[in-house]
Protein backbone atom coordinates (compact mmCIF):
# COMPACT_ATOMS: atom_id res chain seq x y z
CA UNK A 1 0.00 0.00 0.00
CA UNK A 2 2.85 2.42 0.76
CA UNK A 3 4.48 1.70 -2.59
CA UNK A 4 1.17 2.26 -4.31
CA UNK A 5 0.74 5.68 -2.73
CA UNK A 6 4.24 6.84 -3.67
CA UNK A 7 4.13 5.58 -7.25
CA UNK A 8 2.01 8.45 -8.76
CA UNK A 9 4.19 11.12 -7.11
CA UNK A 10 7.41 9.59 -8.44
CA UNK A 11 5.88 9.25 -11.90
CA UNK A 12 4.80 12.91 -11.95
CA UNK A 13 8.23 14.10 -10.82
CA UNK A 14 9.94 12.06 -13.51
CA UNK A 15 7.54 13.48 -16.11
CA UNK A 16 8.19 17.08 -15.02
CA UNK A 17 11.93 16.52 -14.97
CA UNK A 18 11.87 15.20 -18.52
CA UNK A 19 10.07 18.30 -19.84
CA UNK A 20 12.50 21.04 -20.86
CA UNK A 21 11.24 24.62 -21.20
CA UNK A 22 10.93 25.92 -24.75
CA UNK A 23 11.94 29.50 -25.53
CA UNK A 24 10.30 31.64 -28.19
CA UNK A 25 13.36 33.41 -29.63
CA UNK A 26 13.62 36.41 -31.96
CA UNK A 27 17.02 36.74 -33.64
CA UNK A 28 18.45 39.96 -35.14
CA UNK A 29 21.65 40.09 -37.17
CA UNK A 30 23.88 43.05 -38.01
CA UNK A 31 21.78 44.07 -41.01
CA UNK A 32 18.56 44.07 -38.99
CA UNK A 33 17.17 40.86 -40.48
CA UNK A 34 14.76 39.09 -38.15
CA UNK A 35 14.07 35.40 -37.70
CA UNK A 36 11.76 33.58 -35.31
CA UNK A 37 12.17 30.10 -33.88
CA UNK A 38 11.49 28.02 -30.79
CA UNK A 39 14.17 25.99 -29.07
CA UNK A 40 14.55 24.05 -25.88
CA UNK A 41 16.53 25.61 -23.09
CA UNK A 42 19.15 22.86 -23.03
CA UNK A 43 19.81 23.12 -26.76
CA UNK A 44 19.96 26.91 -26.65
CA UNK A 45 22.51 27.32 -23.88
CA UNK A 46 24.66 24.54 -25.38
CA UNK A 47 24.74 26.35 -28.74
CA UNK A 48 25.60 29.65 -27.08
CA UNK A 49 28.24 28.12 -24.83
CA UNK A 50 26.42 29.25 -21.68
CA UNK A 51 25.24 27.54 -18.55
CA UNK A 52 21.69 26.73 -17.55
CA UNK A 53 21.58 29.39 -14.83
CA UNK A 54 22.49 32.07 -17.39
CA UNK A 55 19.13 31.58 -19.13
CA UNK A 56 17.15 31.34 -15.93
CA UNK A 57 14.07 33.51 -16.08
CA UNK A 58 14.37 35.90 -13.16
CA UNK A 59 12.58 39.23 -13.04
CA UNK A 60 15.71 41.10 -12.02
CA UNK A 61 17.89 43.70 -13.68
CA UNK A 62 21.44 42.74 -14.51
CA UNK A 63 24.10 43.02 -17.22
CA UNK A 64 26.68 40.25 -17.19
CA UNK A 65 29.19 38.65 -19.57
CA UNK A 66 30.11 35.01 -19.98
CA UNK A 67 32.07 33.21 -22.69
CA UNK A 68 32.12 36.29 -24.96
CA UNK A 69 28.35 36.72 -24.58
CA UNK A 70 26.45 39.58 -22.95
CA UNK A 71 23.38 38.57 -20.95
CA UNK A 72 21.00 41.44 -20.25
CA UNK A 73 17.99 41.09 -17.98
CA UNK A 74 15.59 44.03 -17.78
CA UNK A 75 12.78 42.36 -15.82
CA UNK A 76 10.54 40.95 -18.57
CA UNK A 77 13.11 41.81 -21.30
CA UNK A 78 15.83 39.16 -21.56
CA UNK A 79 18.48 39.30 -24.26
CA UNK A 80 21.71 37.57 -25.25
CA UNK A 81 24.17 39.64 -27.30
CA UNK A 82 26.99 38.21 -29.37
CA UNK A 83 29.33 39.99 -31.82
CA UNK A 84 27.19 38.72 -34.74
CA UNK A 85 23.55 38.68 -33.55
CA UNK A 86 21.08 39.55 -30.82
CA UNK A 87 18.61 37.08 -29.27
CA UNK A 88 15.45 38.23 -27.50
CA UNK A 89 14.06 35.41 -25.34
CA UNK A 90 10.37 34.97 -24.63
CA UNK A 91 9.27 38.09 -26.48
CA UNK A 92 5.53 37.37 -26.16
CA UNK A 93 4.62 40.71 -24.70
CA UNK A 94 2.39 43.20 -26.50
CA UNK A 95 4.44 46.34 -25.85
CA UNK A 96 7.71 44.46 -26.24
CA UNK A 97 6.65 42.84 -29.51
CA UNK A 98 5.62 46.21 -30.95
CA UNK A 99 9.04 47.65 -30.14
CA UNK A 100 10.84 44.64 -31.59
CA UNK A 101 9.01 44.82 -34.89
CA UNK A 102 8.90 48.58 -35.37
CA UNK A 103 12.15 50.01 -33.92
CA UNK A 104 14.77 47.49 -32.87
CA UNK A 105 15.62 46.12 -36.33
CA UNK A 106 16.25 49.60 -37.78
CA UNK A 107 18.34 50.63 -34.77
CA UNK A 108 20.54 47.55 -35.04
CA UNK A 109 21.04 48.18 -38.75
CA UNK A 110 22.41 51.67 -38.01
CA UNK A 111 19.28 53.60 -39.01
CA UNK A 112 17.38 56.06 -36.87
CA UNK A 113 18.75 58.60 -34.43
CA UNK A 114 21.39 56.54 -32.64
CA UNK A 115 24.90 57.91 -32.97
CA UNK A 116 26.78 54.69 -32.30
CA UNK A 117 26.09 52.97 -35.62
CA UNK A 118 29.77 53.19 -36.60
CA UNK A 119 30.77 51.21 -33.50
CA UNK A 120 30.63 47.40 -33.23
CA UNK A 121 27.34 45.53 -33.18
CA UNK A 122 27.21 44.98 -29.40
CA UNK A 123 27.29 48.75 -28.86
CA UNK A 124 24.19 49.21 -31.00
CA UNK A 125 22.43 46.32 -29.26
CA UNK A 126 23.22 47.56 -25.73
CA UNK A 127 22.22 51.11 -26.58
CA UNK A 128 18.94 50.01 -28.19
CA UNK A 129 17.96 47.98 -25.12
CA UNK A 130 18.97 50.73 -22.66
CA UNK A 131 17.15 53.33 -24.71
CA UNK A 132 14.00 51.19 -24.72
CA UNK A 133 14.14 50.74 -20.96
CA UNK A 134 14.73 54.44 -20.29
CA UNK A 135 11.80 55.30 -22.57
CA UNK A 136 9.62 52.87 -20.60
CA UNK A 137 10.59 54.55 -17.32
CA UNK A 138 10.09 57.99 -18.86
CA UNK A 139 6.64 56.98 -20.10
CA UNK A 140 5.64 55.79 -16.64
CA UNK A 141 6.78 59.08 -15.14
CA UNK A 142 4.95 61.11 -17.79
CA UNK A 143 1.78 59.18 -17.01
CA UNK A 144 2.04 59.63 -13.24
CA UNK A 145 3.11 63.28 -13.12
CA UNK A 146 -0.08 64.96 -14.48
CA UNK A 147 -2.30 62.64 -12.44
CA UNK A 148 -0.45 63.43 -9.21
CA UNK A 149 -0.41 67.18 -9.89
CA UNK A 150 -4.12 67.23 -10.71
CA UNK A 151 -5.00 65.25 -7.59
CA UNK A 152 -2.84 67.42 -5.34
CA UNK A 153 -4.34 70.59 -6.80
CA UNK A 154 -7.82 69.32 -5.96
CA UNK A 155 -6.86 68.26 -2.45
CA UNK A 156 -4.96 71.40 -1.47
CA UNK A 157 -7.79 73.76 -2.50
CA UNK A 158 -8.42 75.98 0.58
CA UNK A 159 -12.10 76.41 -0.38
CA UNK A 160 -12.82 72.78 0.41
CA UNK A 161 -13.89 72.17 3.99
CA UNK A 162 -13.46 68.41 3.72
CA UNK A 163 -11.15 66.06 1.85
CA UNK A 164 -12.52 63.97 -1.00
CA UNK A 165 -11.85 60.35 -0.14
CA UNK A 166 -11.86 59.32 -3.79
CA UNK A 167 -9.03 61.77 -4.46
CA UNK A 168 -7.11 60.38 -1.50
CA UNK A 169 -7.54 56.86 -2.90
CA UNK A 170 -6.22 58.00 -6.29
CA UNK A 171 -3.28 59.73 -4.59
CA UNK A 172 -2.53 56.56 -2.63
CA UNK A 173 -2.43 54.48 -5.81
CA UNK A 174 -0.29 57.04 -7.62
CA UNK A 175 2.07 57.21 -4.63
CA UNK A 176 2.46 53.45 -4.73
CA UNK A 177 3.19 53.54 -8.46
CA UNK A 178 5.70 56.33 -7.87
CA UNK A 179 7.45 54.25 -5.22
CA UNK A 180 7.71 51.33 -7.67
CA UNK A 181 9.13 53.68 -10.31
CA UNK A 182 11.70 55.03 -7.85
CA UNK A 183 12.72 51.47 -7.00
CA UNK A 184 13.14 50.55 -10.68
CA UNK A 185 15.21 53.67 -11.31
CA UNK A 186 17.39 52.92 -8.31
CA UNK A 187 18.02 49.34 -9.45
CA UNK A 188 18.76 50.54 -12.99
CA UNK A 189 21.31 53.08 -11.74
CA UNK A 190 22.94 50.57 -9.40
CA UNK A 191 23.24 48.05 -12.24
CA UNK A 192 25.02 50.52 -14.52
CA UNK A 193 27.11 51.98 -11.70
CA UNK A 194 28.33 48.52 -10.77
CA UNK A 195 29.75 48.18 -14.29
CA UNK A 196 31.19 51.69 -14.37
CA UNK A 197 33.10 51.06 -11.15
CA UNK A 198 34.89 48.03 -12.62
CA UNK A 199 37.17 48.63 -15.58
CA UNK A 200 37.40 44.90 -16.28
CA UNK A 201 33.63 44.64 -16.71
CA UNK A 202 33.68 47.46 -19.26
CA UNK A 203 36.44 45.70 -21.19
CA UNK A 204 34.42 42.47 -21.19
CA UNK A 205 31.44 44.26 -22.75
CA UNK A 206 33.55 45.09 -25.82
CA UNK A 207 33.07 41.69 -27.47
CA UNK A 208 34.32 42.59 -30.97
CA UNK A 209 37.59 43.85 -29.58
CA UNK A 210 38.72 40.27 -28.98
CA UNK A 211 37.04 38.55 -31.96
CA UNK A 212 37.14 40.99 -34.87
CA UNK A 213 40.68 41.68 -36.19
CA UNK A 214 39.63 45.04 -37.65
CA UNK A 215 38.22 46.23 -34.33
CA UNK A 216 41.33 44.98 -32.55
CA UNK A 217 43.52 46.98 -34.95
CA UNK A 218 41.39 50.08 -34.33
CA UNK A 219 41.81 49.65 -30.60
CA UNK A 220 45.56 49.28 -31.03
CA UNK A 221 45.69 52.40 -33.24
CA UNK A 222 44.19 54.61 -30.53
CA UNK A 223 40.42 54.12 -30.70
CA UNK A 224 39.51 53.13 -27.17
CA UNK A 225 36.29 51.11 -27.39
CA UNK A 226 36.21 50.66 -23.62
CA UNK A 227 36.05 54.43 -23.23
CA UNK A 228 33.22 54.56 -25.77
CA UNK A 229 31.35 51.91 -23.80
CA UNK A 230 31.91 53.86 -20.59
CA UNK A 231 30.52 57.03 -22.18
CA UNK A 232 27.54 55.08 -23.45
CA UNK A 233 26.70 53.73 -20.00
CA UNK A 234 27.30 57.10 -18.34
CA UNK A 235 24.85 58.72 -20.74
CA UNK A 236 22.02 56.43 -19.70
CA UNK A 237 23.06 56.66 -16.07
CA UNK A 238 22.62 60.44 -16.27
CA UNK A 239 19.23 60.03 -17.92
CA UNK A 240 18.15 57.69 -15.14
CA UNK A 241 19.47 60.18 -12.57
CA UNK A 242 17.40 62.96 -14.15
CA UNK A 243 14.29 60.78 -14.02
CA UNK A 244 15.05 59.92 -10.40
CA UNK A 245 15.32 63.63 -9.56
CA UNK A 246 11.94 64.32 -11.16
CA UNK A 247 10.39 61.43 -9.25
CA UNK A 248 12.00 62.72 -6.05
CA UNK A 249 10.50 66.17 -6.65
CA UNK A 250 7.08 64.59 -7.04
CA UNK A 251 7.60 62.69 -3.79
CA UNK A 252 8.56 65.91 -1.97
CA UNK A 253 5.52 67.63 -3.48
CA UNK A 254 3.25 64.86 -2.20
CA UNK A 255 4.76 65.11 1.29
CA UNK A 256 4.38 68.90 1.33
CA UNK A 257 0.80 68.63 0.10
CA UNK A 258 0.01 66.13 2.83
CA UNK A 259 1.31 68.63 5.39
CA UNK A 260 -0.90 71.35 3.88
CA UNK A 261 -3.91 69.04 3.95
CA UNK A 262 -3.31 68.26 7.62
CA UNK A 263 -2.92 71.97 8.39
CA UNK A 264 -6.22 72.76 6.65
CA UNK A 265 -7.98 69.97 8.49
CA UNK A 266 -6.55 71.17 11.80
CA UNK A 267 -7.69 74.70 11.00
CA UNK A 268 -11.26 73.57 10.27
CA UNK A 269 -11.19 71.42 13.38
CA UNK A 270 -10.08 74.40 15.47
CA UNK A 271 -12.90 76.53 14.05
CA UNK A 272 -15.46 73.90 14.98
CA UNK A 273 -13.98 73.51 18.45
CA UNK A 274 -14.02 77.27 18.98
CA UNK A 275 -17.64 77.49 17.82
CA UNK A 276 -18.57 74.66 20.16
CA UNK A 277 -16.81 76.44 23.02
CA UNK A 278 -18.65 79.71 22.28
CA UNK A 279 -22.00 77.94 22.24
CA UNK A 280 -21.12 76.25 25.52
CA UNK A 281 -20.30 79.62 27.05
CA UNK A 282 -23.60 81.04 25.80
CA UNK A 283 -25.49 78.13 27.28
CA UNK A 284 -23.69 78.61 30.59
CA UNK A 285 -24.52 82.33 30.66
CA UNK A 286 -28.21 81.76 29.94
CA UNK A 287 -28.38 78.98 32.49
CA UNK A 288 -26.69 81.13 35.12
CA UNK A 289 -29.22 83.95 34.93
CA UNK A 290 -32.02 81.50 34.24
CA UNK A 291 -31.90 80.72 37.96
CA UNK A 292 -33.81 83.95 38.55
CA UNK A 293 -36.68 82.65 36.44
CA UNK A 294 -36.49 79.35 38.26
CA UNK A 295 -36.76 81.16 41.59
CA UNK A 296 -39.88 83.02 40.44
CA UNK A 297 -41.34 79.86 39.03
CA UNK A 298 -41.49 78.13 42.43
CA UNK A 299 -44.88 77.69 44.08
CA UNK A 300 -44.14 80.35 46.67
CA UNK A 301 -46.08 83.58 47.10
CA UNK A 302 -44.49 86.98 47.50
CA UNK A 303 -45.58 90.54 46.94
CA UNK A 304 -43.48 90.86 43.77
CA UNK A 305 -45.74 88.86 41.50
CA UNK A 306 -48.55 91.32 42.08
CA UNK A 307 -46.66 94.12 40.33
CA UNK A 308 -47.03 93.79 36.47
CA UNK A 309 -43.68 95.55 35.88
CA UNK A 310 -41.65 92.91 37.73
CA UNK A 311 -41.94 90.39 34.86
CA UNK A 312 -40.32 92.72 32.36
CA UNK A 313 -37.73 93.85 34.86
CA UNK A 314 -36.66 90.32 35.75
CA UNK A 315 -36.66 89.26 32.07
CA UNK A 316 -34.48 92.25 31.13
CA UNK A 317 -32.04 91.52 33.95
CA UNK A 318 -31.77 87.87 32.81
CA UNK A 319 -31.05 88.72 29.17
CA UNK A 320 -28.76 91.62 29.99
CA UNK A 321 -26.78 89.63 32.55
CA UNK A 322 -26.49 86.62 30.21
CA UNK A 323 -25.23 88.87 27.42
CA UNK A 324 -22.68 90.57 29.64
CA UNK A 325 -21.36 87.29 31.01
CA UNK A 326 -21.15 85.81 27.50
CA UNK A 327 -19.24 88.82 26.19
CA UNK A 328 -16.87 88.67 29.14
CA UNK A 329 -16.19 84.99 28.53
CA UNK A 330 -15.61 85.61 24.82
CA UNK A 331 -13.09 88.36 25.56
CA UNK A 332 -11.32 86.04 28.00
CA UNK A 333 -11.25 83.32 25.33
CA UNK A 334 -9.92 85.73 22.70
CA UNK A 335 -7.05 86.90 24.92
CA UNK A 336 -5.89 83.34 25.55
CA UNK A 337 -6.30 82.01 21.98
CA UNK A 338 -4.70 84.87 20.08
CA UNK A 339 -1.32 83.89 18.53
CA UNK A 340 1.70 85.64 19.98
CA UNK A 341 3.14 88.57 18.10
CA UNK A 342 6.18 87.80 15.93
CA UNK A 343 9.50 89.08 17.19
CA UNK A 344 10.66 92.43 15.90
CA UNK A 345 13.14 92.10 13.03
CA UNK A 346 15.39 95.06 12.16
CA UNK A 347 14.77 96.65 8.78
CA UNK A 348 18.33 95.93 7.69
CA UNK A 349 17.89 92.20 8.17
CA UNK A 350 14.63 92.10 6.21
CA UNK A 351 16.40 93.00 3.00
CA UNK A 352 17.62 90.01 1.05
CA UNK A 353 21.35 90.25 0.58
CA UNK A 354 23.68 87.91 -1.33
CA UNK A 355 25.89 85.52 0.58
CA UNK A 356 28.97 87.62 -0.08
CA UNK A 357 27.41 90.72 1.50
CA UNK A 358 26.32 89.12 4.76
CA UNK A 359 29.71 89.64 6.38
CA UNK A 360 29.67 93.32 5.43
CA UNK A 361 26.20 93.73 6.98
CA UNK A 362 27.35 92.08 10.22
CA UNK A 363 30.45 94.29 10.35
CA UNK A 364 28.42 97.45 9.73
CA UNK A 365 25.96 96.46 12.45
CA UNK A 366 28.86 95.89 14.86
CA UNK A 367 30.37 99.25 13.95
CA UNK A 368 27.06 101.05 14.46
CA UNK A 369 26.55 99.32 17.80
CA UNK A 370 30.07 100.24 18.92
CA UNK A 371 29.52 103.86 17.87
CA UNK A 372 26.23 104.08 19.71
CA UNK A 373 27.81 102.66 22.87
CA UNK A 374 30.43 105.42 22.75
CA UNK A 375 28.04 108.28 22.04
CA UNK A 376 25.32 107.31 24.52
CA UNK A 377 27.28 108.39 27.65
CA UNK A 378 28.07 111.73 26.04
CA UNK A 379 24.42 112.28 25.16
Amino acid sequence: GKLYRNAPAETSQATLASVSPVFAVMKFDKEGNTTYFEKKKTELYQELGLQARDLRFQHVMSIATRNNRIIMRMEFLKAVITPEFLLILDYRNLSLEHWLLSQLASQLAGEGQLVTYSLPFEFRAIEAILQYWISKLQGRLNTLQPQILETLEALVDPKLLSVDRSKLHILLQNGKSLSELETDLKVFKETILEILDEEELIEELCLSKWTDPQVFEESMSGIDHAEEMELLLENYYRQAEDLANEARELRVLIDDSESIIFINLDSHRNVMMRLNLQLTMGTFSVSLFGLIGVAFGMNLESSLEEDPRIFWLVTGIMFLGSGLIWRRLLSFLGRHLEPPLPPHVPAVLKKSQPAAGRVEIKNSLKAETFGLSRTLPNQ
